[in-house]
């Protein structure tokens, strides 16, 4: 079998090596021309992590330097005329994570010495918007030409700390006061863009020009890979993975777009892949979890429990777009930092109500988060637990409930005593984060005209209706079911639907006994 050889460009973000090196590169460059001539001259653009808002930066920072030689072939080619050559300052603010006020401060020196060996420095300049300020006319006077400033990363400083108050307030006034003359240096300005991950736009309260294309239709492309860039660009990529896993093109295209698709940061929208998670595919030959591996998010998992959300509240919600295209400094949920990061995504919008519903957008991230949240139900023992939910799945693809629940009460007989799990919604969180690892559909608290099913999980064969107790009895859990007439309000799934009563017993920490009926 012959192989294609591609070069992926996992792990670079540096255009003139992807274009020198003749890495793959899937063509953006419409974008640089359109952003660069038809919008604002102060831009910022939000994407989750690792979805090319790095490689965008310097595909900016090579166009402005007038490396013309670099976009051969591709689509600005025909469209830039001039080339002409800009001083750029180009920030990468990603080498400023898990600092405090003197590493950061140290950290902005460092990036501003190194402009000022090129354009000079007044002793006057001290501070680093002064000094800012001063690199920035310089540049202009010495060059005759406007200044370009590229941020990359603009709020990286300040994600480690976005859940404690008073660190994150001292470090976001670092970085409000290195960016506060690009106002006053508005003439000598040709054009700013900046990139994060969040909305705390306040840091820029000066800058009050600066237009956020988030969310604008005419971008929601220009970071990832859409359904029609990977059939048309990577055909090939495709059809290499299908041999190597000796399945159908077709059956390849629905395996990645279930993985690793979804994404959605307008609409309507193009179907939009997670960049980074895709082209590992293709290098390995293999599907993964490469996105969420890439990062452990302690963050986020700080951010829920701050917030109090339960695992079976990230995913499906309606909302307006002030709820989560919103600063996250100032947030009073945890929706607006889910959106930006990347954990859930745009899924639909009702124009009349001007609603949008948002849901994790793939497997990938859904397993993902499950994985992470599952150590704080299982104290710990996420290794062993991993691989009993990898039989508890085999149980259950097999119709054997009965035996997946043996599994369960036998492992988590074995886990130590565990706190705070005298309640009945541990335990249906519980079940809800092991039965999601199984890449089955499942809900909780479903609503039903006579009442909320705690739990409904849904194989391609069976719908089971689950009820669970604490402290109480099989028989009582199966009463309510009956009482409450719940299998009505599914049977038009068209599956066959199975009772399932479950009572936990508080004191040993597992579960106690269960019954399973069939309709």
């Amino acid at each position: 079998m012959e192989d294609l050889h591609r070069l992926y460009p996992i792990g670079i973000q540096t255009f003139s090596e992807i274009r020198e090196e003749n890495y793959l590169y899937i063509d953006k460059t419409e974008y640089v021309y359109r952003m660069t001539h038809f919008s604002s001259k102060y831009m910022f653009l939000s994407r989750p992590r690792r979805f090319g808002k790095s490689l965008l930066t310097s595909t900016l920072y090579s166009y402005f330097s007038g490396r013309k030689e670099l976009f051969h072939g591709l689509a600005i080619e025909k469209l830039e005329k001039e080339w002409t050559e800009y001083p750029v300052l180009h920030f990468d603010m990603s080498t400023a994570k898990h600092v405090d006020k003197e590493q950061l401060l140290q950290e902005l020196n460092l990036k501003l010495a190194n402009y000022e060996s090129f354009y000079g420095k007044d002793k006057e300049e001290v501070n680093p918007n002064q000094r800012l300020m001063g690199v920035i006319k310089r540049a202009y006077k010495q060059t005759g030409k406007k200044v370009v400033v590229l941020i990359d990363e603009y709020d990286a400083p300040l994600l480690d700390v976005m859940h404690e108050r008073e660190n994150l307030h001292v470090l976001r006034n670092i970085m409000r006061n290195f960016y506060s003359p690009l106002k006053a240096c508005d003439p000598y300005l040709r054009y700013v863009f900046l990139t994060g991950i969040t909305n705390q736009l306040s840091i820029f309260s000066e800058l009050n020009n600066i237009k956020n294309v988030s969310m604008d239709e005419p971008y929601a492309a220009i970071c990832g890979i859409t359904q029609d860039e990977m059939l048309t660009q990577m055909k090939d990529d495709i059809e290499q993975l299908a041999k190597k896993m000796d399945v159908g093109f077709e059956e390849v295209v629905v395996k990645l777009k279930e993985n690793y698709d979804g994404y959605h940061f307008t609409y309507p929208s193009p179907d939009v892949y997670n960049p980074f998670s895709l082209l590992n595919a293709f290098a390995d030959g293999k599907f993964n979890s490469y996105w969420f591996g890439s990062g452990t998010p302690t963050y986020l998992l700080k951010m829920l429990d701050k917030f109090n959300v339960e695992p079976s509240e990230i995913g499906r919600k309606q909302a307006k777009v002030s709820a989560f295209d919103a600063p996250t400094e100032t947030m009073t949920a945890i929706t607006p930092l889910l959106y930006q990061s990347g954990y859930i995504t745009i899924k639909d919008y009702d124009k009349e109500l001007d609603i949008y519903t948002l849901d994790i957008p793939n497997k990938e991230v859904r397993l993902g988060l499950m994985e992470s949240l599952l150590p704080h139900y299982v104290a710990n023992n996420a290794e062993e637990a991993n691989t009993m939910v990898a039989y508890l799945s085999r149980d259950i693809r097999n119709g054997d409930m009965d035996a997946a629940l043996h599994r369960l009460q036998t492992f988590l007989s074995t886990i130590p005593q565990c706190d705070n799990t005298k309640y009945e919604g541990h335990y249906q969180q519980m079940f809800y984060v092991i039965f999601s690892l199984l890449n089955f559909y499942v809900d909780v608290e479903v609503r039903t005209p006579q009442g909320r099913v705690d739990m409904v999980l849904r194989t391609k064969t069976t719908l089971y209706v689950m009820e669970l107790k604490l402290d109480k009895n099989a028989d009582m859990a199966m009463e309510q079911i009956d009482l409450k007439n719940y299998p009505e309000r599914f049977a038009l799934c068209g599956l066959p639907v199975v009772k399932v009563a479950v009572n936990f017993d508080s004191e040993r920490c597992t579960i106690g006994e269960w019954r399973i009926e069939r309709e």
